[in-house]
């Protein structure tokens, strides 16, 4: 065992009896860099260890998706930078590492931006700060898909491994087809409650979505909650076994919220369900009859398979980790990804931990902390 390795052991079980209690903050640095060639600005932060912690290596946190608002700036999300009540920052602070995150030059589907706006980051920690011994790169959600293609693109090169958090890892078409699904075959059964218009989402649904639209859904479900069943069994959704409509609440959130910006960030409609044969359900045949079908529009199909996709070729460590019952990026992504990393010769570099539980990016502090070190033990020193 390394040094770099036996010390974030050693530092994982001193803070198991730091936190949750609250630590001191350490010292961060926000900033704006220029951006390339006139484009957007990025907005960074930097947060550095105590010196008597530092361990010489750095972790570059990928944010989730962030709803597109024209209203309201381009800015880091605080609300995912904190894990359990601590800040993610100073978790990895607290473990000797450098820790660094972006904005990303745009909300809504930024996967492509952040992929090349991780590297800069790298580079512009280098060129501020001095050159790290590691760099390690984690992202949760939409995060998760830009770690994955970040370290396939850049691995040995910019990062040194990669955590991947209930990232789209898998199929990036097939996660767009999953909210599509979704909401045509709730629309079948629960016709009138969303306006009929899956792939182009009214302004005032949006608008009106909390709490108008989402009490609509609720009380739909709430009175009929066999249709609710076969929805959820035709579309192969975990249901919360606490509350049955917060996965048609979550799911629908990301058709209503993200549909539109979707196909102005790849060019055109993306869902594709014809042809698509619908089963699980009380009336198989009816359903496949008169669901609403969609064709994508090959501009989209073409810009996914070009820029969102993996291919599970690595050649540094990525451990990806998953909740077995997320509604919103379902865990068959890992299988998906297993099989790609197979194919490809770098099986030996992925490491899956599934977390048997309900929800999206649902884990405990203990349980990221973990798949961390596992990740930094397979890169080694």
């Amino acid at each position: 065992m390394g040094p770099l390795v036996r010390g974030v052991l050693i530092c994982v079980l001193a803070a198991a009896f730091v936190f949750p209690a609250a630590a001191q903050k350490p010292p961060c640095v926000n900033y704006v860099e220029p951006g390339p060639e006139y484009g957007p600005p990025h907005d960074y932060r930097v947060c550095m260890p105590d010196p008597a912690k530092a361990n010489g290596a750095l972790v570059v946190y990928a944010h989730g998706y962030v709803k597109p608002d024209p209203a309201s700036p381009v800015q880091i999300p605080e609300s995912q930078m904190v894990l359990d009540g601590v800040s993610v920052s100073d978790l990895a602070t607290e473990l000797g590492f450098a820790f660094a995150t972006t904005a990303y030059p745009k909300t809504g589907l930024a996967v492509k931006e952040g992929i090349e706006d991780v590297k800069l980051l790298v580079d512009s920690v280098k060129t501020r700060f001095g050159m790290p011994a590691k760099v390690f790169l984690a992202g949760v959600s939409e995060g998760g898909l830009v770690t994955a293609k970040a370290v396939e693109k850049y691995g040995g090169t910019v990062f040194d491994g990669g955590f991947a958090l209930c990232g789209p890892v898998g199929d990036f078409k097939r996660q767009i087809n999953h909210y599509g699904d979704f909401r045509v075959v709730f629309d079948y059964f629960y016709p009138g409650v969303l306006p009929p218009a899956a792939v182009d989402i009214p302004p005032a649904t949006q608008a009106n979505w909390d709490p108008a639209v989402i009490a609509a859904v609720k009380s739909a479900i709430a009175a009929q909650p066999g249709k609710y069943a076969q929805v959820a069994a035709v579309t192969k959704t975990p249901v919360d076994p606490i509350d049955p409509s917060a996965a048609a609440v979550d799911v629908l959130w990301y058709n209503v919220f993200a549909t539109n910006e979707a196909r102005a960030e790849l060019g055109g409609q993306p869902f594709d369900n014809n042809p698509r044969l619908y089963v699980g359900s009380k009336e198989d045949l009816r359903l496949n009859l008169f669901v609403k079908r969609y064709d994508a529009e090959p501009a989209a199909v073409a810009e996914m398979l070009a820029n969102y996709q993996t291919t599970g070729k690595l050649h540094v460590p990525l451990v990806t980790m998953h909740t077995t019952g997320d509604p919103i990026v379902p865990y068959w992504h890992e299988t998906l990804y297993n099989a790609k990393t197979l194919v490809n010769g770098s099986l030996r570099h992925h490491l899956n931990l599934p977390i048997a539980r309900y929800g999206h990016c649902a884990f405990t502090q203990s349980e990221v902390m973990l798949g961390f070190v596992l990740m930094v033990a397979m890169v080694g020193n």
